[in-house]
Parts: C-alpha cells; sequence; structure tokens
C-alpha cells in the first residue's frame, strides 16, 4: 500500500492558443477537471496498477464530491476529510512549452495533522509514504505535512518527498526544507527545484549535496531525462521523445511511475524508465491525470 499526502484540488485548465496578450484577448481552450499534486500522484499509481490511498481535504462543497469521485472512480482509495472551506482551485495556464499555475489552494490549507496521523499509523506494515511537498511549503498546511513524516517513521515505512515547487521552496528556505525531510528515503526535485535546494552546478553536483540530507534523490530534467544518486546507485536514463501537448502533470506522473515500480522492488534505472513512461503519456494528452479507461 501506498499513502499519498497532498493536495486535492480543482483544475481550471487554459490552454492558451499563442502567447497571451495582457489587457486584450487570448484565444484559448477551457476545460475543469481534477488536480492537485498529491491527488495526481495517486491517480497515476492507481493506473500503474498500485494500491494508494490519499489523505487530503477539501470542502463541503459539489466541487470537493466531484474530486473525491473522479479519483474513486480510478481506483484510489481516498481518506479526504472535509474542512470548513471551499475546495481549492488552480487555474493553469498551459502550452506546449510551459505552463503557469494561479494557485487558490482552499481546504488544503486545512489539512488536520490529526486526520493525517491516524491514517498514516493505521496503514499496513511494509507500505510508502509519499508527501507532497506543497503541505510542507504553507504555515497553514505545514502541521499536517510534518504530522505525516512523524507518523511515517514511528510505524516504520518507507517515506518519499516531492519537493513541489521552487518558488516556495526558495520562500521557506533550503536549509529549514531539508531539515524537514532529513533522512527521507527518496527526494524528487525538477531542474529548477533541485537549484532551489543544492543550488547551482551540474545535476551530478547537485544530487550528491542533497544526497548528504537524504537516502536518495531524483533530478527530473525535462527533455534531459532523469538522475538518481543514493544508497540505491547512480543511473541516468534518457526522456522518450513524444510531441508535447501539455506539460501539465508530467512531474506527477513521473513521481507514479517510479514510485510504482520502486517499491516494487525496481532498480533505480529501471524506476526511471517507468516514471519516464508515465511522464511521457501526461504530456501527450491536456491535463494531469490519466485518460480513464
Amino acid at each position: 500500500m501506498i499513502l499519498v499526502v497532498g493536495d486535492l484540488v480543482t483544475d481550471v485548465l487554459v490552454e492558451h492558443h499563442g502567447p497571451i496578450e495582457p489587457g486584450s484577448d487570448t484565444d484559448a481552450a477551457i476545460r475543469v477537471a481534477g488536480g492537485g499534486q498529491g491527488a495526481n500522484t495517486a491517480a497515476w499509481l492507481a493506473h500503474a496498477g498500485r494500491a494508494v490511498t490519499l489523505v487530503a481535504a477539501v470542502g463541503d462543497d459539489r466541487a470537493g464530491r466531484d474530486r473525491v469521485a473522479e479519483l474513486e472512480a480510478g481506483g484510489v482509495r481516498c481518506a479526504v476529510r472535509i474542512a470548513d472551506a471551499a475546495t481549492g482551485s488552480v487555474v493553469v495556464l498551459t502550452g506546449a512549452a510551459e505552463r503557469t499555475m494561479i494557485t487558490d489552494r482552499g481546504a488544503s490549507l486545512l489539512l488536520d495533522p490529526d486526520h493525517v496521523t491516524a491514517v498514516v499509523s493505521a496503514a499496513p506494515a511494509g507500505g510508502h509514504l509519499h508527501l507532497s511537498g506543497y503541505p510542507l511549503l504553507h504555515a497553514g498546511s505545514r502541521p499536517a505535512g510534518l504530522a505525516a513524516l512523524a507518523a511515517a517513521a514511528s510505524r516504520g515505512l518507507t517515506v518519499s518527498v516531492d519537493a513541489a515547487s521552487a518558488a516556495p521552496l526558495r520562500a521557506v528556505g533550503a536549509e529549514v526544507f531539508l531539515d524537514w525531510v532529513r533522512g527521507a528515503d527518496l527526494l524528487l526535485c525538477n531542474a529548477d527545484e533541485a537549484e532551489a535546494l543544492a543550488g547551482p552546478g551540474t545535476p551530478v553536483e547537485q544530487a550528491a549535496r542533497l544526497a548528504r540530507q537524504v537516502r536518495n534523490v531524483v533530478i527530473k530534467q525535462g527533455a534531459g531525462g532523469a538522475l538518481w544518486h543514493g544508497t540505491d546507485g547512480v543511473a541516468a536514463v534518457a526522456a522518450e521523445v513524444v510531441p508535447v501537448r501539455d506539460p501539465t502533470g508530467a512531474g506527477d506522473a513521473f513521481a507514479g511511475g517510479l514510485l510504482a515500480a520502486w517499491c516494487s522492488g525496481a532498480d533505480p534505472e529501471a524506476a526511471l524508465r517507468a516514471g519516464n513512461a508515465l511522464g511521457a503519456t501526461a504530456v501527450s494528452t491536456v491535463g494531469g491525470r490519466p485518460t480513464p479507461r
């Protein structure tokens, strides 16, 4: 069993056609879908055939009910608390090259430490906790993120952490964040997040610095592939070459594929390849979730 602790929100996906015209009109295709880094990763894990539970918070509203129903239909067990706030929303401005997110985390900021502790403490022996970095990066949800890590340590679960986003990492500070996640079995970063946490340098140099704080480090480099450094060995794997329609959720899909493989005993290279495969699937479609089967 893999437990994922993180956000469950509504994504408003704005697929704009050409550059955004400030102060004027920009043609776009707009649709609403489920989102949130934790929820997306859980959805990809279920898509990969793993038993997975999402621990999150939503509001007592139609959006929250719809988001939970979508995940359950995709095979994710939801241990979701109803909080006294609206379900979070993210406007995602996306094109083939990049995406920008405008975020109202809403009920996700009210993730409850007692609820998280109870779910993680009841996890079967030999399980794994995957913590999205977003709960740690915001003061409202930080106690719940730290509670998840403490409960996992007490239960003897292996732990992975996704660094989440470069701007809030810089805001809280690399030393503080790395102290929170010190000793984790696996830390996942993209290139911007690696620079925020480890400073400038090559991915190999950054991974080596970060591996002094956690057991294993994965640095995702987009079209440049991915690197693994740590106690499980060193490996680098090239990215799969596919047409890119929307990069939203690519890192979440990568995490789902990598964790599905690694938690089943795969070596670093095989885990990276599994992550790349789901990441390639994600960028080929619009949105951050697998296409419903």
